[in-house]
């Protein structure tokens, strides 16, 4: 008699199979990267949710007579002979010190004054403080070019690892919500890593999908080629002012990202014309002082910044905005850009004018840098730990399933009656069309699988 054929197993349970698999390998890759970001994102915070980015606050006894703008800078530029002004940071609070940005010798110093007696208190290295090298991690492993494109595959192949562990935790069946929300005190071993897992993962799942977009807007491929172009400022809004070859992002200091996002590929406007509104006062001095003054009639208050024109064409220009953490608010971000030699305004760019992907991308950057006061630090803080918490977990499941002794991977096996480019081809395509570096990589990794591993049966046994 002809035995019985086995049984098929539903195209559910096949595709759950996949989506574990291609959950396990996206994690090889992502984990590391993971709490990498999270780490230097809990050294980041804690400079912009309780600090500042140039270090632990700088307090000053408060007096009646505040010091003109122009002395303090005089003191800056004498306790650093030889170099030239970059940038006037106001005081946030009638407590705290004022910073002048230098360049001097190839560096980038900043220098805090006290604004009361216009003697300076502190110096620091900009490109070399702790937020400065937590960020160059942060967004480039120190590797330049190549270390940000491989944090972008890793951002990408994060979402479908987002993806995928939605899938395989969303409650089905007999399954209970609170099972997927509330990890399960009671298991023991490897059944409680689960538990722990699951539900950090669910209540995390939207929160990084967030923190991974706005991330990656910032990449120099996916976020500068493809999505910032979409949401940029556009200068011809400014179609009566001569503008510049240079884009906001030179008012960038020490490798930083501190303009805008919206903003960082919109031309500048020149100084040298009559165009524009009246703006510093008749009689007022066209320098720190008058763009100070002019700057308070605005309305800007506590932090702002005044950048100062670095060639015969360049311009003011006075900012306060979320990104370099003057505000809490990011609807009040306002950029103003004032003509060096008749102090007319020639153009301005404030939340209001922001296109809708820049208006979501100013809100998003500050909720992903804590900037929104102590509460939002807090979260951010909360948030870093449970991803460490989230990759560790996945860790330690894989390590206590593993069998001891079989140099294996370990990797789930591949859904009988699902062959592997099926369900791969499906999960490259969706997300080569979203993120085209990390399609690129899921397609290399499904070439060299039949290519390569399908003629090599020993190292492809190691790898599953």
């Amino acid at each position: 008699m002809t035995p019985p054929a086995p049984a098929r197993q539903p195209g559910a349970s096949r595709f759950y199979a996949m989506a574990w698999r291609w959950h396990f390998y996206a994690g090889l890759y992502v984990v590391p990267f993971l709490v990498m970001l999270a780490l230097t994102g809990l050294v980041m915070v804690f400079f912009t949710g309780f600090q500042s980015r140039l270090g632990m606050t700088v307090h000053v006894a408060p007096q009646a007579q505040v010091q003109p703008v122009t002395a303090q800078a005089q003191a800056a530029l004498a306790h650093l002979p030889g170099a030239q002004l970059k940038e006037y940071i106001a005081p946030k609070t009638p407590d705290v010190a004022s910073w002048f940005v230098l360049n001097h010798a190839d560096s980038t110093q900043a220098v805090a004054v006290n604004p009361y007696t216009a003697e300076v208190v502190k110096q620091v290295d900009k490109e070399n403080t702790v937020f400065a090298w937590a960020e160059k991690i942060h967004g480039t492993l120190l590797l330049g070019e190549g270390g940000e494109r491989f944090i972008e595959v890793a951002a990408g192949l994060a979402i479908v690892l987002v993806v995928t562990g939605l899938y395989l935790f969303w409650p089905r069946n007999a399954e209970r919500w609170v099972d997927a929300i509330v990890p399960d005190w009671r298991a023991t071993g490897r059944k409680w890593w689960k538990s722990v897992h699951r539900s950090v993962g669910f209540w995390m799942s939207v929160v990084l999908l967030l923190f991974l977009l706005t991330g990656m807007s910032w990449t120099g491929f996916w976020g500068a080629k493809f999505v910032q172009p979409w949401g940029t400022f556009p200068a011809a809004k400014w179609d009566a002012v001569p503008t510049s070859t240079q884009t906001h992002a030179a008012l960038n200091t020490a490798g930083l990202h501190e303009v805008p996002w919206g903003l960082e590929q919109t031309p500048l406007p020149e100084s040298g014309s009559q165009a524009g509104t009246p703006g510093v006062a008749v009689g007022e001095p066209v320098n720190l002082d008058g763009l100070n003054a002019l700057a308070l009639r605005l309305g800007y208050t506590g932090q702002f910044h005044i950048q100062l024109p670095q060639d015969a064409k360049g311009v003011y220009t006075l900012s306060a905005d979320s990104m370099s953490g003057d505000l809490r608010n990011p609807t009040q971000d306002r950029t103003v850009h004032v003509d060096r030699y008749t102090g007319r305004v020639l153009a301005e760019a404030a939340f209001a004018d922001y296109s809708l992907v820049a208006k979501a991308m100013a809100v998003g950057i500050a909720l992903h840098q804590g900037d929104l006061g102590w509460l939002s630090a807090v979260a951010n803080v909360i948030f870093c730990l449970a991803i460490v918490l989230l990759c560790v977990s996945g860790v330690v499941m894989w390590w206590l399933r593993r069998p001891e002794g079989s140099g294996r991977l370990a990797a789930p096996s591949v859904p009988a009656q699902a062959p592997l480019w099926k369900g791969g081809a499906l999960v490259m395509l969706l997300t080569a069309l979203a993120f085209p570096l990390a399609g690129g990589v899921l397609l290399a990794v499904l070439l060299l699988d039949w290519l390569v591993l399908s003629r090599l049966p020993g190292l492809k046994a190691a790898l599953s």
